[in-house]
């Protein structure tokens, strides 16, 4: 998990200064001027309507995206066929670098009755470097509130905590 905050110097035009906690101390890793709040990372339309498409006609079983190389919008990087598998899913996910993905649980709750529970997840393991976890971590909550219909949001550095059983007892829960 990176722990970040902004500390803005007011003047005429505001300046953000982004910190991330890493190594024990705080670090200055960016810093941004402008008028309003900053903002990071575009979320295009088709990135939306991938989503769209997943929790209202179940196109997909789930989207995967990833922030572009320019580090300007967040982009469909694959989606997944309403067919495939948790574990086709989670092979999806690189090793070594941040991801979000929204993933359609099907699940038959402890009262025997069919159901369905959408996940926002933020995929950051250990490996990725600490500019892509920061820049991730910045972005994270403008995107998950781009993505209306979200049931639970699960912050995940290693493959045990996205686990399926992991999913599906947040999703009995409910």
């Amino acid at each position: 998990m990176v722990d970040c905050f902004y500390y803005q110097l007011r003047s005429l035009h505001p300046i953000y200064f982004l910190f991330v906690w890493a190594d024990g101390g705080w670090f200055l890793v960016g810093f941004v001027q402008g008028v309003g709040s900053p903002a990071w990372i575009d979320v295009p339309e088709r990135s939306k309507s991938a989503f769209m498409e997943l929790k209202r006609r179940k196109v997909h079983r789930y989207v995967i995206f990833k922030i572009d190389d320019r580090k300007e919008e967040i982009i469909v990087e694959k989606t997944g066929s309403p067919g495939e598998s948790y574990d086709d899913f989670t092979a999806s996910l690189p090793a070594d670098d941040c991801r979000y993905a929204v993933y359609d649980l099907d699940f038959v709750s402890d009262d025997n009755c069919q159901k369905s529970k959408i996940f926002f997840i933020s995929w950051s393991p250990s490996d990725s470097r600490i500019r892509a976890k920061t820049i991730y971590a910045v972005s994270r909550n403008q995107f998950r509130h781009e993505l209306d219909g979200v049931h639970f949001e699960i912050q995940a550095t290693d493959p045990d905590d996205m686990d399926f059983e992991v999913l599906r007892g947040r999703a009995n829960r409910a």
